[in-house]
């Protein structure tokens, strides 16, 4: 393949709302479909990065168009809007800006160490899928490894500041006496359990009650935290107890909607979820507020200040990592050239230079490999394969008869 065969294509919050996001989202439950169709069409090596904000796929293709159509045709997004709010990129742009999003410089709150968890996961539905060979196998290596190191090496995701954090501080900034509201938290996925965490710890409330499709999750993390739960069934009743309700969940429609208002109860609604799983129509009643992810997103402070200073040396660490996986990407060009040198080099030996006993094929074997050594060396700085395939024939001769 050629560098410029990796694409990818996508939208995210810089251009959309969580509406035009929700349409163009590639739910969990569909991917296994999605990845199937992609093959058919010819797409046999991509990944699927679908979060509250974004949804990316990644491929490799001469044909980028394969990659908007599988993003279009298989969610509720249209052509024409994404030519509106969507981007495309190939080659060693695609590269660098999957680098940014793996280390969360292209977050949303900057920094958020969350988008880390997803890409692994969006990567193990890949292999899972049979959609990852060698090229993005290591891709995704180096840049989960400059992730690390821009987590390790810096100030960019000091401090606590994510969706579910930002979650956390509209709360202290906006509700009286939040120890004493009763609090829903629906979905116990990797999201809804950081804010479940978050909640217990940063509120120092109990009064929380967790729903999950899963029972058996939601019990075993209730347990854990010392919190209630309850069935998805007993959702309607729990949502007329509550003064909060915050929902993590990846439904395709609206799990909560102005039928499961029935009172006059003042109630604040969190939606962490893309696509939106309440229905903004809850709006119309005087009592409800409705805050999602891009309007959670706006909560600033100190400590994301202190991120943004470290740009400069988190940039730098991506740039080294992505000029390594370059210089693999290289090399691995030239495993033919160098596997055909190495035959060549011993079929030689063995019609001009008879050993006459085992350590003689053994110092054969490793000539071989030190004249090898050499040329991939000359062909990372010169990038000649065609004349360094001649020249490692004459260090070879030279050597086998001095």
């Amino acid at each position: 393949m050629q560098i410029s065969d990796f694409f990818v294509v996508g939208i995210n919050y810089k251009k959309t709302d969580t509406i035009t996001r929700g349409q163009f989202s590639l739910l969990p439950q569909h991917l296994p479909q999605v990845y199937d169709k992609a093959k058919k069409d010819g797409l046999d090596e991509l990944f699927i990065l679908s979060t509250c904000n974004r949804t990316e796929v990644y491929g490799i293709s001469p044909h980028i168009e394969k990659g908007v159509e599988l993003l279009c045709n298989n969610s509720s997004g249209d052509l024409e809007t994404f030519e509106k709010v969507g981007y495309r990129y190939q080659g060693e742009e695609a590269i660098q800006h999957l680098f940014k999003v793996g280390a969360g410089l292209d977050s949303q709150i900057l920094g958020d160490y969350e988008i880390v968890a997803q890409l692994k996961q969006a990567l193990k539905n890949s292999k899972e899928n049979q959609c990852t060979q060698a090229f993005l196998d290591r891709l995704g290596n180096f840049v989960l490894q400059a992730s690390k190191a821009v987590k390790n090496n810096t100030g960019l995701s000091s401090g606590s500041i994510s969706v579910s954090f930002s979650t956390i501080k509209y709360l202290q900034q906006n509700i009286n006496n939040i120890n004493e509201k009763n609090i829903l938290l629906v979905g116990a996925g990797k999201i809804g359990e950081s804010t479940c965490k978050n909640l217990v710890d940063y509120l120092q409330t109990k009064k929380i009650t967790l729903i999950n499709r899963n029972e058996s999750k939601s019990f075993v993390l209730s347990q854990k935290l010392g919190i209630n739960y309850a069935t998805m069934e007993n959702l309607p009743a729990e949502i007329m107890q509550a003064d909060i309700i915050i929902v993590a969940t990846s439904s395709e429609k609206p799990l909560i909607t102005d039928v499961h208002i029935t009172d006059d109860k003042k109630r604040v609604f969190i939606d962490l979820s893309i696509p939106n799983n309440i229905d903004p129509a809850i709006r119309k009643f005087k009592n409800v507020s409705l805050i999602n992810v891009d309007e959670l997103s706006v909560i600033t402070d100190e400590t994301l200040q202190n991120r943004v200073s470290e740009m400069p040396k988190a940039l730098q660490i991506l740039q080294d990592h992505q000029h390594d996986f370059m210089e693999w990407f290289s090399m691995r060009q030239n495993v033919p050239v160098l596997k055909a040198a190495k035959k060549t080099l011993k079929h030689l030996d063995e019609k001009y230079f008879i050993p006459q006993d085992s350590s003689s094929t053994d110092s054969r074997d490793v000539c071989v490999q030190k004249v090898i050594n050499a040329m991939a060396k000359r062909i990372k700085h010169h990038a000649t394969p065609g004349c360094d395939y001649i020249h490692a024939i004459h260090d070879f001769v030279a050597i086998r008869t001095n």
